[in-house]
């Protein structure tokens, strides 16, 4: 297919989606759940398919020479897809967004002024690797009364067209317009280009993927753009922290999944605990393959690789943890703000004062207390599911909902009243 058919294809694409905004705009609850549910069920009952087209994908990214933590996030396993359907129905038990409005108050003038919650309009997603995101997304899109246009990685592209299948399913079955959720299945990279420059028929794009692919598209693109360019997360263990909770928590923060923007890249030790503390930790890291890259203070307690400074600024995705003895609380929080990404950081601490500090204190958009930092995830956060974790800090940040997926507007009623 040539250049021009090409753009043909999205300004089709981007048409259909336009025509479906009035309709979700004025769905009820029911008539989304309804969709939501069926498409649950259209998942469940075509689980060989959907990993039999998994199967087609993880044998072509095997030729790829591509990281193993990317290749974990593109499998679908009956696990995975029994998450996805879970998510799909924790959306549905969710309280629908639109419509919602804040009290009225009264204004100088007499007036009543209150906001009204309202779908942005057309949304598109651009993702790498999770197929899991095709079903996330798009279920939080139209819950929230929004289009949506996906483009998911060439990498996962047969999951995803069979995902979308199931998705259209719920649509159809609810008398929805199946134009709702397209998923643009040309892989012509021009497109994306294009989708991201089309300011007047999409509202907001949201890429999930690596640093390099947000970067681009954040740089580039004429619409909105609602990014997070990695995950560097860390765990302070603070001088009043309980030991068996900071090793536990350290440990499930790093190899809960490697591969997951929230896993724990540093680890910090007030100097007062590290000569405790680390020997436990070193061998429990051990024990799961983890390699252990530490500062000069660190390498005096155990044995570790030296720690160089690109290492305190690198999202590894890898069982690869960079350590670092620092002189208390204010230190750990110089080095989480200096080097983190905004996404996700924790401390473990017994002390309310010291968890009252670093949560005030640290500029990220999720700050966690005696929790791994693995938590980050809209689904644990009670938001249903997440379309992507936000480090910006307007419009929405952290795990965005449905809520982030909204805008308002104000709504003013008067009884007559003339401005003089």
């Amino acid at each position: 297919m040539n250049n021009k058919n090409n753009t043909l294809e999205l300004d089709q694409i981007l048409e259909d989606a336009q025509s479906t905004k009035e309709q979700l705009r004025s769905s009820s609850k029911k008539q989304k759940d309804k969709a939501l549910e069926q498409a649950a069920e259209s998942i469940d009952s075509n689980r060989r398919i959907l990993k039999l087209a998994n199967n087609e994908d993880m044998e072509h990214a095997s030729t790829l020479n591509l990281q193993d933590s990317f290749i974990d996030r593109l499998k679908l396993d009956d696990k995975r897809i029994d998450s996805m359907i879970s998510g799909l129905k924790k959306v549905i038990d969710l309280n629908d967004p639109v419509g919602e409005t804040t009290k009225k108050s009264k204004s100088p003038s007499g007036f009543l002024v209150s906001k009204m919650r309202v779908p942005l309009g057309v949304i598109g997603i651009i993702y790498e690797s999770r197929p899991n995101v095709t079903a996330d997304a798009s279920a939080l899109c139209l819950k929230s009364g929004n289009a949506c246009i996906l483009r998911g990685g060439s990498e996962a592209s047969k999951t995803n067209k069979e995902i979308e299948k199931c998705m259209i399913d719920g649509l159809i079955s609810a008398d929805l317009p199946e134009k709702a959720i397209q998923l643009l299945k040309n892989q012509d990279r021009a497109l994306v280009n294009q989708l991201i420059k089309s300011e007047d028929k999409v509202d907001l794009i949201i890429p999930r993927g690596g640093k390099s692919l947000i970067k681009v598209i954040a740089d580039d693109s004429k619409v909105p753009v609602l990014k997070h360019y990695e995950g560097l997360c860390h765990v302070f263990i603070d001088d009043n922290a309980d030991l068996k909770k900071a090793l536990d928590i350290s440990l499930n923060a790093k190899v809960y999944r490697y591969g997951i923007c929230g896993a724990m890249e540093t680890l910090l030790v007030s100097k007062e605990v590290a000569g405790e503390f680390l020997p436990k930790m070193e061998k429990s890291f051990q024990k799961h393959g983890v390699e252990l890259r530490g500062c000069l203070e660190t390498s005096k307690i155990i044995k570790v690789k030296d720690a160089k400074e690109d290492d305190w600024k690198t999202e590894y995705l890898e069982p690869i943890l960079s350590i670092k003895i620092v002189d208390g609380i204010d230190e750990a929080i110089r080095h989480i703000n200096t080097y983190g990404s905004g996404h996700t950081d924790c401390i473990v601490t017994e002390d309310i004062k010291a968890k009252n500090n670093f949560l005030s204190n640290i500029d990220s958009s999720s700050v966690m207390h005696n929790l791994p930092t693995c938590y980050a995830d809209g689904f644990e956060y009670g938001l249903g599911a997440e379309v992507g974790i936000s480090t910006d800090k307007l419009h929405a940040r952290g795990p965005v909902g449905l809520e982030g997926l909204t805008s308002q507007k104000f709504i003013v009623e008067g009884s007559g009243q003339l401005r003089e």
